[in-house]
């Protein structure tokens, strides 16, 4: 009887799970997204973060930010190599996060490094290149996050597509913010470079038809 049950149990699962997979999985985004975001300033806020807390809350932000643009990209080859197509519906939610761990991160440097000091914050981005190429990074990032609603994007109709198709140019200018905000160890930049890399060359016929 209890095998028999166990049985039920599962196949009951997979039913519900295969009808509202895409709800499910957008419900584990959330929580995979935004319970570290709480915890970190949880921690930050009960000085727990060690020694060098703005540091942490500064590269946990920004990593965040990169780790969930590099799966959003993942996605369409994943969906399309195992013909999952229903997992194209997650690609704007991952997107948002992306966004939303980018804003904390500048919001943090602005904080914490700068102060708010505009002037300063300016200066910094004109001085330091890494920082340069990070808001620009961060101004597609905003671009694709504000023309996400759907309203606006069947407004924009084909144009919508060869606008996001700027997402491909932030992940590379992210991985190079990465690789030249570190002073010293280049090994974990190099690698996120690398797959960042990895994650465009999947898509070279499709870069390659821009320049036809």
């Amino acid at each position: 009887m209890q095998t028999r049950a166990t049985g039920v149990s599962k196949e009951a699962f997979k039913t519900v799970f295969l009808r509202n997979r895409v709800m499910l999985l957008k419900i584990a985004i959330h929580l995979l997204a935004f319970l570290p975001l709480f915890v970190l300033y949880f921690l930050a806020f009960t000085e727990q973060l060690g020694a060098d807390p703005v540091e942490e809350v500064i590269h946990f932000t920004g990593m965040g930010a990169f780790n969930l643009l590099l799966i959003s990209l993942l996605v369409t080859p994943v969906a399309k190599k195992y013909r999952q197509g229903y997992l194209l519906q997650i690609r704007r939610l991952l997107g948002l996060y992306s966004f939303t761990y980018a804003m904390f991160h500048l919001l943090n440097f602005l904080a914490f490094e700068v102060q708010f000091d505009l002037v300063l914050f300016f200066d910094e981005i004109i001085d330091r290149p890494y920082i340069t190429v990070g808001m620009a990074a961060l101004m597609i990032l905003f671009s694709l996050a504000l023309t996400s609603i759907t309203a606006l994007r069947r407004k924009m109709g084909t144009k919508w597509q060869k606008l996001h198709n700027g997402v491909y140019l932030a992940v590379l200018l992210i991985a190079l913010h990465f690789f030249w905000s570190v002073k010293s160890d280049i090994v974990e930049p190099t690698i996120y470079f690398t797959m960042a890399v990895l994650l465009l060359i999947l898509r070279k016929d499709k870069i390659k038809r821009w320049f036809k």
